[in-house]
């Protein structure tokens, strides 16, 4: 049964398995096993860069696309809520239009990109991506009228999901049964669902060409598959389960503007993530995203215990300041590169296959 959930591609590792569990159910019970505004937001966030990281995985782990402009379809999706939600007001109808009409822009969007950019060659391509998304991150900052500029729109979710709506005037577990859980759970259900959605479609016959497209795509032309149709395919795809990513994340924030969805500091967070999950994996998504936005969010407190208790010696309090996270963050992913070159996922794999 797990392994027709899971499309035949099961962890092929104890600990690898083990350690997806211990996530799965950690995300699953964050609001009841870690209390606060925070550990919440950062669950969220973490289920948000995981179908968005798995969507990008599609395209580079998979495909051997390297594409920059995977963010662009993220903010098309956060946009295409805060549009709808603020036009047409706090409805499900206005969520439903502008998740459906963010999807429609995303599809065509890809379309063209893939069908005039493709057929270049990798870097070349990545360019053509990189200047697309540069340009559409201009369009946004400059269309105050509709995306409300560089100071983006704050808009309302239908009631039942905020935190002035409870179910309950009685707490369960110490939790309060209101909106914001129960759009926690809604984020939560989503992005399973579009994972396993994403898992099956790398494990099909589709999701093979793919790979042999990746791994030498002259071979896979001269034994008859069309490699511009299926990299344009798996670019659309890719696209539009970004877009849903980006949607999640405006549903959650009630908020979207450039430096939210669009930034290039974003598909820098994506690339790394890639990389210390394991490329061509799609279970990397999922531990990459967790190790990465739990680090990002929390190594600022951990320095901060550290330069306190280091304060009898001045250079060492010093080098441990919460002000230098970002130089910390940095050593954190050169080691994991150093000792997982082909991403924890990977390590795990390869550890289990000697044994």
């Amino acid at each position: 049964m797990l392994q027709r959930f899971l499309s035949r591609d099961l962890p092929r590792s104890r600990w690898l398995a083990g350690l997806l569990v211990v996530l799965v159910l950690a995300l699953a019970l964050t609001p009841f096993i870690f209390p606060g505004v925070k550990a919440l937001n950062v669950a969220a966030k973490i289920l948000v860069f995981i179908v968005l990281v798995a969507s990008f995985d599609l395209l580079l782990g998979y495909t051997g696309i390297v594409s920059f402009a995977h963010t662009m379809f993220f903010g098309i999706g956060a946009y295409g809520i805060a549009v709808a939600t603020t036009r047409l007001g706090p409805t499900w109808e206005a969520l439903a239009l502008g998740l459906t009409g963010a999807l429609g822009v995303s599809f065509v969007l890809a379309l063209l990109v893939g069908l005039f950019s493709l057929r270049v060659r990798a870097i070349f391509f990545a360019m053509i991506t990189l200047a697309v998304a540069s340009a559409f991150l201009t369009l946004a900052s400059q269309l105050h009228e509709i995306t409300g500029g560089e100071d983006g729109l704050s808009f309302k979710v239908p009631e039942i999901l905020t935190p002035s709506y409870e179910f309950s005037d009685q707490p369960f577990l110490g939790v309060s049964l209101d909106g914001r859980l129960l759009c926690y759970y809604l984020l939560f259900v989503t992005a399973v669902v579009l994972f396993v959605a994403l898992l099956r479609i790398v494990n099909s016959p589709f999701g093979r060409v793919l790979q042999a497209i990746r791994e030498n795509e002259f071979r896979a032309e001269a034994i008859g598959y069309r490699v511009v149709v299926y990299r344009t395919t798996s670019a659309i795809l890719s696209a539009l389960f970004a877009c849903m990513a980006g949607a999640m994340l405006a549903l959650w924030l009630r908020y979207n503007g450039p430096d939210t969805s669009l930034s290039f500091e974003i598909m820098m967070d994506v690339l790394l993530i890639v990389v210390i999950g394991g490329m061509g994996t799609m279970y990397g998504a999922v531990i990459g995203a967790t190790l990465f936005l739990v680090a990002q969010s929390y190594l600022q407190d951990l320095l901060r215990l550290g330069s306190d208790a280091t304060a009898a010696w001045p250079w060492l309090s010093a080098l441990l300041s919460p002000d230098r996270w970002l130089l910390w963050l940095g050593v954190l992913f050169v080691l994991s590169v150093y000792y997982f070159p082909s991403g924890v996922v990977g390590r795990l794999r390869a550890r289990s296959a000697l044994h």
